[in-house]
């Protein structure tokens, strides 16, 4: 199993952590929400939580909780800027779903 980040993300993560002075890392998760049954969860994680499994990428620290994992697993987080927009996307390959806002995802 394995959680990747692109070259531009993972630059954008090491930025940000940077500017927060503080940081181990990317926490990413699976929670039940919208109208497809689950969606992402992102925040940075200032400490290591005894459950959580670790994948490094382009020099970034992923943290996962083991009911995320099977719904994440071969993701790749990418950072990506679309006209004046910019924000994380998941390229998963476990999607089958997704709702027409793009908030959550079905597997």
């Amino acid at each position: 199993m394995t959680i990747t980040l692109s070259e531009a993300a993972a630059r954008h993560v090491q930025k940000s952590l940077v500017k927060r002075g503080q940081g181990v890392g990317l926490r990413l998760a699976v929670k039940t929400s919208g109208c497809s049954g689950l969606a992402y969860a992102i925040e940075f994680a200032d400490a290591l939580q005894p459950e959580d499994i670790q994948f490094a990428s382009h020099g970034v620290t992923l943290l996962v909780n083991p009911k995320s994992l099977p719904f994440l697993d071969g993701t790749e987080l990418d950072f990506v800027r679309e006209g004046l927009n910019e924000g994380f996307k998941f390229n998963n390959p476990n999607v089958k779903s997704a709702c027409g806002c793009g908030e959550s995802f079905g597997v």
